[in-house]
């Protein structure tokens, strides 16, 4: 009855893209433009797309995104359906961020995240010949860039893969995460992005290993590599490759903001900007939450400023 209900949820979403369609915004993967030949998918695809019908400002609605993920999860039921799993990763991530979950609903949902990421790398791991997903792992991101240079799946696996990990750091508690090895891996896997392709998701790989410096508790010989300075240097790479994504200014102006005061007057600069600047009507929810945020970034620093 289970696999019946998702199947419907499939079909029922299916049309309406085809009904209204939804503008592609500029954070979009080149590969959202494409249908995809496993129906699951292509459904699950239509529902994401309408990922902000139903929401109350930043807070998306839960119909379309379930509808979504219970697609993704039929399809990745096939044992090496790649797509299918990096998918299904990043609509969790949407889930977990965005429909105004409790924190310990958020926990659960990045828990798995976390075990849909090693099924996904798993099977990058037989594709390139390696035994399994651990032994890819163990590998140095530019020696796994090229092993998996031929793979179209394994930027966005290893993309989605370290920002859902990112987000059960948070849920457990950074200290916790960093202690059990996960700062480590995020790096690694955002490094292994950059590798494979520097441009992807506007910048990804190094939104991902700019905002992990940034936030990285310091923990002698365990996250000591992390540092403001290559947070910096990452941050504005990501500007550099795509200067209109709202979270690639925005993390560097939380970065910035714990500077000197040339570099909070560039912090506030940016929040300004961002919150002057248009949403992207293909990622919607995503752009006004950070909005939201960079409005309150700025009412804190301003009080602080006249203290």
């Amino acid at each position: 009855m289970h696999r019946a209900i998702r199947v419907f949820l499939c079909l029922l979403a299916a049309p309406l893209v085809a009904q209204e369609g939804v503008e592609p915004g500029p954070h979009q993967f080149p590969r959202d433009s494409y249908v995809s030949g496993n129906p699951y998918v292509a459904a699950a695809d239509a529902a994401f797309a309408r990922r902000q019908e139903g929401r109350v400002g930043a807070v998306a609605g839960n119909g379309r995104i379930s509808a979504a993920i219970a697609a993704y999860q039929t399809a990745a039921e096939a044992p090496d359906n790649l797509e299918a799993r990096w998918k299904l990763l990043r609509a969790f991530y949407f889930k977990g961020v965005y429909t105004g979950l409790d924190a310990d609903s958020r926990k659960a949902v990045f828990a798995r995240a976390r075990r849909v990421a090693d099924d996904a790398i798993a099977i990058l791991a037989r594709r390139v010949g390696r035994r399994d997903g651990s032994d890819l792992v163990k590998m140095p991101p530019s020696a796994r860039a090229e092993a998996l240079a031929r793979e179209p799946d394994a930027a966005p696996t290893f993309f989605w893969g370290a920002a859902c990990w990112g987000q059960w750091a948070l849920s457990v508690g950074k200290v916790h995460a960093a202690t059990a090895g996960v700062a480590e891996r995020i790096r690694d896997d955002a490094s292994t992005v950059i590798a494979i392709d520097p441009q992807f998701e506007d910048g990804g790989g190094y939104r991902i290993l700019g905002r992990l410096h940034d936030q990285a508790p310091q923990i002698p010989f365990v996250t000591d590599w992390a540092s403001r300075d290559e947070a910096l240097r990452n941050l504005r790479l990501a500007v550099s490759v795509d200067g209109r994504n709202f979270a690639n200014r925005h993390y560097l102006a939380e970065t910035l903001a714990r500077g000197n005061a040339e570099e909070l007057a560039e912090a506030v600069q940016l929040e300004e900007g961002l919150v002057r600047d248009s949403p992207s009507p293909g990622h919607l929810v995503e752009d006004l939450a950070v909005q939201e945020q960079a409005r309150r970034n700025l009412e804190a620093w301003k009080k602080t400023a006249t203290r």
